[in-house]
């Protein structure tokens, strides 16, 4: 019986074991059973007509080439309905093999959540997993597979329209998000159907293009690929991300999609990916606009051989490459290896023991009108709207306040708060989106009086409407001014040379101001922006980016007090745009300026101040966070060795508040020249009024360690400054420690 109870026990622990090697059968004999031509069809990924997030190529035979098996996989199909239709085209094939239904599933699929920028200004990774988590649920139940999310690119210029869609300009930051972002689509495995399969894009650099300019160049080094841009794709491996999308860019005259050293040498090589690779929309036949490639056949060539699995919309594969494996030039075996890679995740998604499980019209009806949804979107929300000026203590707002003026574009439009890149759901109407207005109504008693002026458009030149506001807000104790740049502004190819407020809405707030009427500033954008006179000259300004389907009641929890705002800053925001790349982490120059109007023989401007206009980190409280109490538990350690760092944070003012610790270090001296700070960890924390909390940190050889040539990462010997605070520029406390590759001496 013991040894049966053994054996027992050794089968079940290699269960896992034996699933892998089950569904790698099973793709082995099906492979066996395609031809060329379906092979290659695995490979083909076509958009519906009905949905575009790129540039449509019309094909009559759609239907028919997918019951003929020459179509692996399509994007925007919405709906359970839908995607049964053409999984039942599918089935007319001669071999069944179910199609992948993929989506731009960004920030929600029916509840709309913040756009991923803002959900980075939470610095709340439980959050930013739920969020994630509520969007697979939703469009798992609606037929969909796979999203095309997240994008984990750094950017460091705001000036790129897609920073929106990304956590901002910190790796450290940036990995951290990528992961949570990862385990939420995917949850515990894929084939549940509250699942989806997660993308990382943009591989590789893509946020780093020249010039802020969508789609292009990129030159760096391989130092800065691996310190900066690299790390957070491999936070998405680690957390068991099913695929990986190329970028549109060229990186150092190679454009991404056929980039071997990227795809091969690092993705599926070194890191060993086991998922598969997808192009961009069109990326495989935009090698020829590159002039990389001659034709689509030489891009078909290049983006197989570099590793490029999927061809999303080019037809470059489903042209070209059955000719390419004739003449000998692609070998069948490499097609083989990209087919494998799909057909596995199709299995994983238990796809071919039904075709339907995700075509569910009674599920899909049930989860998007799930309550649980809408609360995790308003919380979410509330958490990613960032604090930037209470100088008067205007907020929170008293419910008590008798009348209301709420100014601005951008005050009862309901759609535009989901910003760039929500799933457009055509037969749902727009009633279930929160306004600002109705969430102020929401909000506020019967004994507040609400009044209402448009003041100017978004980008109109127009100041037909500031005589009304200026009525409106005479009338008021308060005046609530909604402004911003319009949600299609920013986003994919949404570039923009000048990032200031657009049209007359810096006219129309200097116009409120002249009225002597305390004003709140709400900003609404998807990217950083320059509101120089604003931030000079207004004491009470919110960001309030782009917040989802419960933006107005998230907004309005936040101004009067009933969420207490805690984001902080996942880019810094410039004075101007020629401060552009500004970035928190830089390096040391020879000549650094000491100070402000330090002008001479240094690195500065002559005409304007170095630092941001609001720096990386950066965010307010209703209440005040005090910092003390430093202490190393060494100050010499090997490399071998953790560091534990302990301090106390105290919520010094008079209600609950959360606060987010950040952790920086400085390498002194080393062989390369290290930035001036790091953010190396943090913590997100709540304190009650008075209340007073230890905050540990753990410093390894890891957080110490940088990339060196043919070296990998590695840490040196050396002097290291380690800085705890409340932004990257609000340094609360300071210490030193050593690392050393010598014993250290006994204390």
């Amino acid at each position: 019986m013991k040894n049966y109870i053994s054996i027992l026990f050794l089968l079940l622990s290699f269960s896992g074991i034996s699933q892998q090697k089950s569904i790698d059968q099973k793709v082995n004999e099906l492979l066996a059973k395609m031809t060329l031509d379906e092979k290659i069809g695995q490979l083909n990924q076509y958009t519906g007509d009905n949905t575009l997030t790129g540039p449509l190529t019309i094909n009559p035979n759609k239907e028919e080439e997918i019951k003929a098996g020459k179509i692996g996989s399509m994007l925007n199909i919405l709906g359970s309905e839908y995607t049964r239709k053409y999984q039942e085209l599918a089935m007319q094939s001669r071999l069944k093999i179910p199609l992948l239904f993929g989506l731009d599933v960004i920030h929600g699929y029916k509840t709309t959540f913040p756009i991923p920028l803002a959900e980075a200004a939470s610095w709340d990774l439980a959050a930013i997993e739920l969020s994630a988590r509520v969007s697979a649920r939703e469009s798992a139940a609606s037929g969909i597979h796979w999203t095309f999310a997240p994008m984990v690119d750094i950017s460091r210029d705001p000036r790129w329209g897609r920073v929106m869609e990304g956590a901002g300009e910190d790796t450290y930051l940036g990995s951290k998000i990528a992961y949570a972002r990862v385990k939420g689509f995917q949850g515990n495995k894929l084939g549940d159907l509250t699942s989806v399969m997660a993308c990382a894009k943009h591989f590789l650099a893509y946020g780093a293009a020249i010039g802020g300019r969508d789609y292009n160049s990129v030159d760096m080094s391989e130092r800065m690929l691996w310190e900066t841009y690299l790390p957070p794709f491999k936070a998405a491996i680690d957390a068991g991300a099913a695929t990986f999308m190329n970028s549109f860019n060229d990186l150092n005259g190679v454009p991404a999609t056929g980039n071997k050293h990227i795809q091969r040498d690092i993705l599926k090589g070194k890191w060993n990916f086991s998922g598969f690779v997808v192009s961009d929309w069109g990326s495989i036949g935009e090698m020829v606009n590159h002039g990389f490639s001659k034709d689509k056949k030489e891009a078909a060539y290049s983006a197989i051989t570099a590793g490029s699995d999927m061809d999303m919309e080019s037809n470059s594969y489903l042209y070209n490459l059955s000719q390419l494996v004739k003449e000998g030039r692609v070998s069948e075996a490499l097609i083989d290896d990209a087919v494998k890679r799909i057909l596995h995740k199709k299995f994983e998604l238990g796809l071919f023991d039904d075709p339907y499980r995700y075509c569910d019209a009674k599920r899909q009806q049930k989860e998007l009108n799930n309550p649980e949804n809408t609360k995790a979107a308003r919380e979410v929300a509330a958490k990613s709207i960032v604090l930037l000026k209470n100088d008067k203590k205007v907020l929170p707002l008293s419910k008590d306040t008798k009348t209301i003026a709420f100014i601005g574009p951008m005050v009862k439009p309901k759609r535009a708060n989901h910003g760039f890149w929500a799933v457009d759901l055509k037969d749902v109407d727009s009633t279930y989106i929160v306004s600002q207005w109705e969430g102020l109504q929401n909000k506020v008693g019967k004994n507040t009086k609400l009044l209402y002026a448009k003041g100017c458009g978004i980008s109109d030149m127009s100041k037909a409407g500031f005589d009304e506001a200026i009525t409106v807000a005479n009338q008021a104790d308060v005046v609530i001014l909604s402004v911003g740049e319009a949600p299609n502004m920013s986003g994919e190819a949404k570039s923009r040379s000048s990032i200031n407020l657009p049209g007359v809405q810096e006219d129309l707030i200097k116009e409120l101001q002249k009225t002597g009427k305390p004003i709140v500033i709400l900003i609404n954008s998807g990217r950083p922006l320059v509101f120089n006179w604003t931030a000079d000259n207004m004491p009470t300004i919110v960001y309030t980016w782009w917040l989802g389907s419960e933006a107005g009641n998230a907004i309005a929890d936040v101004l009067f007090g009933d969420y207490n705002p805690s984001g902080k800053l996942p880019m810094t925001f410039p004075r101007t745009e020629g401060q552009i790349p500004l970035y928190y982490n830089h390096t040391s120059t020879g000549r650094p300026a000491k100070n402000e109007d330090d002008k001479i023989y240094v690195s500065a401007y002559i005409d304007l101040q170095n630092s941001p206009k609001f720096p990386f980190g950066y965010g307010l409280s209703y209440t005040t966070f005090g910092y003390s109490d430093l202490k190393l538990s060494k100050q010499v350690i090997r490399k071998n060795e953790t560091l534990q760092l302990s301090l106390t944070v105290t919520n010094t003012g008079k209600v609950a508040g959360e606060e987010v610790v950040q952790l920086y270090i400085k390498d002194r001296f080393a062989s390369i020249v290290r930035p001036v700070k790091e953010l190396k960890d943090f913590q997100k924390i709540k304190l009650e009024a008075g209340e007073s909390k230890t905050v540990t940190f753990t410093i390894d050889n890891d957080k110490l360690s940088f990339y060196h040539e043919n070296l990998d990462f590695a840490s040196e010997a050396g002097e290291f400054d380690v800085m705890i605070g409340s932004s990257s520029e609000d340094i609360r406390l300071k210490s030193e420690f050593e690392l050393t590759e010598k014993t250290p001496a006994a204390n």
